[in-house]
């Protein structure tokens, strides 16, 4: 009952929000604004303006003082400083789906004929933005199992996720996640695991909203979503209410692992006699550890909507990061490749050929 309490506590709704659309005949196209957002950003520039008369005398910073500078990770750090971004963005990044087909099943024709679904996120720093070309591999990515197939996409939906991989290399990722196997059986002989096939990609944010915390994403490609993303419950802008499991106690029969994560001290205390708490990134940076995402019908309104103490200070709303960064990263993967499949790979560091194209339709 005390799980179902907190489920409950945690799974607050609120209206649907608006879906965005992309414009796919120009490589630099960015996401079309919906009119209300428009209207905002019309008053947000009239704003600046009456800002920057009034401002005018203020000594300019040197222009070598705004340079771009390129990180270890790939991304480019920019002249903002931690600061800028808002305090609910507890992480944000780079995420990818991917489905895996039943033994011999190369290319599934219907949900019943996935064995797994995965998420890929990989971070990178707050006070970054994406640079042109792929990320360099900071071996930082985490590789989420969804033993359900589908995402989560409204409060009635519970499900576990757990980690199977943190810390992963693009190496590791594609030599234990991506390819495919072969292994021999007694009664059926040769049997094949198959390669894990790309439904989407996007960014991502883990944010907190004081009491929860909320992992919303954007996909960027595929531009238009097909049957499988939406079978799969994949959407243009969609979040989840995102809650750790306390090791301490056992989970349902159907998600139990043969071993729990290995947390410091300092992340067993966070639980206190809790069975779940919000999610924060660090939990999610060991092996093993069993998270419930719970669906949001009301899409990322909720993850990022701008909270009180950030209103006091000159802060970048939630949302206007978020789509920032899935602009960015639009344009990115345009020039990595206009082929979906070829971009999604080259991002990873894997030759395209040799695995499934991003799959649409069944």
């Amino acid at each position: 009952m005390a799980d179902k309490t907190t489920d409950q506590d945690q799974s607050q709704q609120v209206s649907a929000g608006d879906k965005h659309k992309t414009e796919v005949e120009n490589p630099d196209a960015k996401r079309t604004k919906i009119k209300t957002e428009a209207s905002l950003d019309e008053t947000n520039e009239n704003g600046n303006e009456e800002k920057q008369s009034a401002h005018q005398d203020v000594k300019q910073e040197p222009e070598d003082s705004k340079a771009d500078v390129k990180s270890e990770d790939g991304a480019t750090s920019t002249p903002k400083s931690d600061t800028d971004t808002p305090s609910s963005i507890l992480e944000k990044g780079i995420i990818y789906f991917f489905m895996r087909g039943r033994v011999d099943i190369e290319k599934p024709e219907e949900v019943g004929d996935i064995a797994r679904t995965f998420i890929i996120l990989r971070p990178i720093p707050h006070d970054a933005k994406l640079s042109e070309g792929p990320l360099s591999d900071a071996g930082n990515s985490r590789i989420l199992i969804l033993p359900k197939k589908v995402l989560p996409t409204s409060g009635r939906d519970r499900f576990m996720a757990f980690v199977e991989k943190s810390a992963a290399s693009y190496d590791e990722i594609k030599g234990q996640f991506l390819a495919g196997e072969e292994y021999e059986t007694k009664t059926k002989g040769t049997r094949h695991t198959p390669a894990a096939t790309p439904i989407g990609e996007g960014v991502y944010a883990m944010t907190t909203t004081g009491r929860a915390s909320h992992l919303a994403y954007m996909i960027t490609i595929p531009e238009k979503l097909g049957e499988v993303q939406k079978d799969l419950g994949v959407k243009e802008q969609g979040s989840f209410i995102i809650s750790t499991k306390n090791p301490k106690y056992p989970a349902p029969a159907s998600a139990r692992l043969p071993k729990g994560p290995e947390y410091p001290k300092e992340i067993l205390e966070e639980f206190r006699d809790l069975r779940w708490i919000p999610s924060r990134p660090n939990h999610l940076d060991h092996d093993n550890a069993q998270v419930l995402l719970i669906g949001e019908s009301s899409g990322v309104k909720k993850a990022l909507e701008l909270q009180e103490d950030d209103e006091k200070a000159p802060k970048q709303e939630p949302l206007e990061e978020m789509e920032e960064l899935e602009e960015k990263d639009l344009k990115r993967m345009h020039q990595l490749s206009r082929d979906h499949s070829e971009a999604i790979y080259t991002d990873l560091k894997v030759h395209a050929e040799d695995y499934p194209k991003l799959q649409t339709t069944f």
